[in-house]
């Protein structure tokens, strides 16, 4: 019994040893594959410029499955925006403005400005880039009490892909007509081919005209913003869909009085004709008349000559009554 005890303590300190041995093992291995995982870890950040792009990429590409292929800042969108400004100095701030818009890089495309003291307007159309649109239309706002600001955005993004697509098309159209125009050997074949060119050679510069239309529309944004006087709120600022009784009678009495205007102006436009024409007509007309009437027999008064007599006008004679025998 006591050697078999000696056995099964024996046994049970080599598993006891055999286990810390593996235990050791194990806990080495993971230190070890811990300090190999730290540099690769930190090569990325190392190189961030060249390495860690495609890591976002790859990121973004996950979270977005079913995200738009194009960013924000990749699309094709139009912005145009009015504004309406009251300053204190319309010429000043309509100066203003053109030195912003300018220093913007962009340019005036249209100027309107009418002085009348206090009520002075200048009406300006501002071609900005559309990167600096937001800023601009922000700083003209703060020239004077902001009374109207209406932004608008079109997203031509599908337009101008498609477009892309067709002038590419059309190009190799036209390389090909060309292609066969050269290899062409009869008059009738060579005057077919130089009209199919020269047609689809018009297609092409269509695309390309709308396309560097669209380019210019996205790629300068649109401001047309108002500068009033002081004394121009109060008839503007006036709800114009109003109703009412009052409203109905002033505009009524509006209507009437341009009426009148019209009816008084072609009036003097035809008085100089009425007089010129009308005064010797009416004058020529009166003396044809008495020069009738001049003419024109009297009627007989009484029969003449051997006439039937004349039928008496009074009741016919009551017989008298005959008295009986």
């Amino acid at each position: 019994m006591t050697l078999r005890t000696a056995a099964g303590g024996a046994r049970a300190l080599a598993a006891i040893g055999l286990a810390a041995l593996l235990l050791a093992g194990c806990g080495a291995a993971d230190r070890n594959s811990d300090s190999g995982a730290a540099p690769a870890e930190k090569a990325p950040v190392q190189g961030a410029p060249g390495g860690a792009a495609p890591d976002r990429e790859a990121a973004k590409g996950q979270a977005g499955t079913g995200a738009p292929d194009l960013r924000v800042d990749q699309r094709a969108i139009i912005y145009t925006g009015t504004m309406r400004v009251q300053v204190d100095d319309v010429e000043g701030a309509a100066r203003r403005a053109v030195d912003a818009v300018t220093a913007t890089g962009g340019f005036v495309g249209g100027d309107q400005r009418r002085s009348v003291d206090a009520s002075a307007q200048a009406e300006l159309e501002l071609r900005v880039p559309a990167a600096k649109f937001s800023p601009l239309v922000e700083e003209l706002a703060t020239y004077g009490r902001q009374q109207r600001r209406e932004i608008r955005t079109q997203d031509v993004t599908e337009e101008t892909v498609d477009l892309d697509a067709r002038i590419i098309t059309q190009r190799a159209r036209v390389d090909s007509a060309r292609r066969l125009l050269a290899r062409a050997n009869t008059v009738p074949e060579l005057v077919s081919l130089e009209n199919e060119v020269t047609r689809r050679e018009a297609d092409l510069a269509s695309l390309e005209a709308k396309k560097r239309r669209l380019a210019d529309l996205t790629a300068l944004s649109t401001i047309t913003v108002t500068f009033v006087g002081r004394d121009a709120s109060t008839a503007d600022e006036e709800e114009e869909d109003r109703t009412g009784f009052m409203v109905g009678l002033r505009g009524g009495w509006t209507v009437f009085l341009a009426s009148m205007g019209v009816l008084l102006t072609v009036l003097g436009a035809l008085l100089p004709w009425l007089l010129l024409i009308g005064v010797p007509v009416t004058a020529i007309v009166v003396l044809l008349r008495r020069r009738r009437q001049r003419r024109r027999p009297t009627p007989p008064v009484g029969p003449v000559g051997g006439g039937r007599p004349p039928t008496p006008s009074g009741p016919p004679p009551v017989p008298a009554t005959r008295s009986a025998p």
